[in-house]
Protein backbone atom coordinates (compact mmCIF):
# COMPACT_ATOMS: atom_id res chain seq x y z
CA UNK A 1 0.00 0.00 0.00
CA UNK A 2 3.11 2.43 0.68
CA UNK A 3 3.90 2.36 -2.81
CA UNK A 4 0.50 3.35 -3.87
CA UNK A 5 0.34 6.19 -1.22
CA UNK A 6 4.08 7.40 -3.05
CA UNK A 7 2.14 7.26 -6.65
CA UNK A 8 -0.63 8.90 -5.62
CA UNK A 9 1.08 12.05 -4.18
CA UNK A 10 3.92 12.13 -7.36
CA UNK A 11 -0.06 11.75 -9.51
CA UNK A 12 -1.19 14.98 -7.16
CA UNK A 13 1.51 16.91 -7.29
CA UNK A 14 1.82 16.27 -10.96
CA UNK A 15 -2.36 17.13 -11.80
CA UNK A 16 -1.16 21.16 -11.51
CA UNK A 17 -1.08 22.31 -15.11
CA UNK A 18 2.29 24.58 -14.08
CA UNK A 19 4.02 21.63 -11.90
CA UNK A 20 3.55 19.07 -15.33
CA UNK A 21 4.65 21.74 -17.69
CA UNK A 22 7.77 22.44 -14.85
CA UNK A 23 8.14 18.51 -14.66
CA UNK A 24 8.42 18.36 -18.90
CA UNK A 25 10.72 20.90 -19.15
CA UNK A 26 12.96 19.09 -16.64
CA UNK A 27 12.43 16.09 -18.45
CA UNK A 28 13.33 17.15 -21.80
CA UNK A 29 16.62 18.60 -20.47
CA UNK A 30 17.84 15.40 -19.42
CA UNK A 31 20.12 14.26 -16.37
CA UNK A 32 22.11 18.18 -16.71
CA UNK A 33 18.47 19.64 -15.64
CA UNK A 34 18.08 23.50 -16.13
CA UNK A 35 19.22 26.48 -14.00
CA UNK A 36 16.57 28.41 -11.94
CA UNK A 37 16.33 31.15 -14.31
CA UNK A 38 15.56 29.49 -17.38
CA UNK A 39 13.17 27.39 -16.01
CA UNK A 40 11.38 30.82 -15.07
CA UNK A 41 11.59 32.24 -18.19
CA UNK A 42 10.42 29.39 -20.08
CA UNK A 43 6.89 29.11 -17.72
CA UNK A 44 6.94 32.77 -17.55
CA UNK A 45 6.29 32.88 -14.11
CA UNK A 46 7.57 34.82 -10.75
CA UNK A 47 10.55 33.04 -8.93
CA UNK A 48 7.93 32.85 -5.49
CA UNK A 49 5.50 31.04 -7.88
CA UNK A 50 8.16 28.54 -8.95
CA UNK A 51 9.57 28.52 -5.39
CA UNK A 52 6.50 26.96 -4.28
CA UNK A 53 5.81 24.11 -7.33
CA UNK A 54 9.74 23.04 -6.85
CA UNK A 55 9.53 22.92 -3.56
CA UNK A 56 5.99 20.75 -4.05
CA UNK A 57 7.66 18.64 -6.92
CA UNK A 58 11.00 17.97 -4.55
CA UNK A 59 9.01 16.80 -1.99
CA UNK A 60 7.57 14.03 -3.77
CA UNK A 61 11.07 12.71 -4.70
CA UNK A 62 10.09 14.11 -8.66
CA UNK A 63 12.76 16.88 -9.56
CA UNK A 64 16.16 17.42 -7.41
CA UNK A 65 18.32 20.62 -6.54
CA UNK A 66 21.60 20.91 -6.59
CA UNK A 67 24.43 23.94 -7.37
CA UNK A 68 26.91 24.19 -10.10
CA UNK A 69 29.50 26.65 -8.42
CA UNK A 70 26.96 29.47 -7.97
CA UNK A 71 23.97 28.34 -10.16
CA UNK A 72 20.94 26.85 -8.92
CA UNK A 73 20.28 23.57 -10.80
CA UNK A 74 17.02 21.24 -11.24
CA UNK A 75 16.30 18.26 -12.63
CA UNK A 76 14.26 15.92 -13.01
CA UNK A 77 14.24 12.44 -11.19
CA UNK A 78 14.40 10.01 -13.98
CA UNK A 79 14.59 6.86 -12.30
CA UNK A 80 11.41 7.99 -10.21
CA UNK A 81 9.66 8.78 -13.23
CA UNK A 82 10.21 5.45 -14.83
CA UNK A 83 8.96 3.89 -12.07
CA UNK A 84 5.92 6.27 -11.95
CA UNK A 85 5.05 5.03 -15.28
CA UNK A 86 5.96 1.36 -14.90
CA UNK A 87 3.51 1.48 -12.47
CA UNK A 88 0.68 2.34 -14.59
CA UNK A 89 1.32 0.31 -17.02
CA UNK A 90 3.20 -2.62 -15.61
CA UNK A 91 -0.86 -4.53 -15.49
CA UNK A 92 -1.98 -3.40 -18.48
CA UNK A 93 -4.40 -6.08 -19.67
CA UNK A 94 -3.66 -8.61 -17.44
CA UNK A 95 -7.38 -9.46 -16.72
CA UNK A 96 -8.37 -9.81 -20.31
CA UNK A 97 -8.09 -13.48 -21.43
CA UNK A 98 -4.67 -14.42 -23.61
CA UNK A 99 -6.33 -14.57 -26.32
CA UNK A 100 -7.70 -11.27 -26.24
CA UNK A 101 -4.33 -9.26 -26.01
CA UNK A 102 -3.24 -7.67 -28.73
CA UNK A 103 -0.93 -5.07 -27.17
CA UNK A 104 -0.83 -3.17 -24.53
CA UNK A 105 -2.92 -0.52 -25.92
CA UNK A 106 -5.37 -2.15 -27.84
CA UNK A 107 -8.83 -0.74 -27.82
CA UNK A 108 -11.86 -2.33 -28.91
Amino acid sequence: MQETEQIAECLDALGNPTRLDLFRLLVRAGGEGRTVGQIQEALAIPASTLSHHLKLLELVGLVSRGKQGTTHMVSANIPKMDELVLFLTKECCADRPESDHKGHWHKD
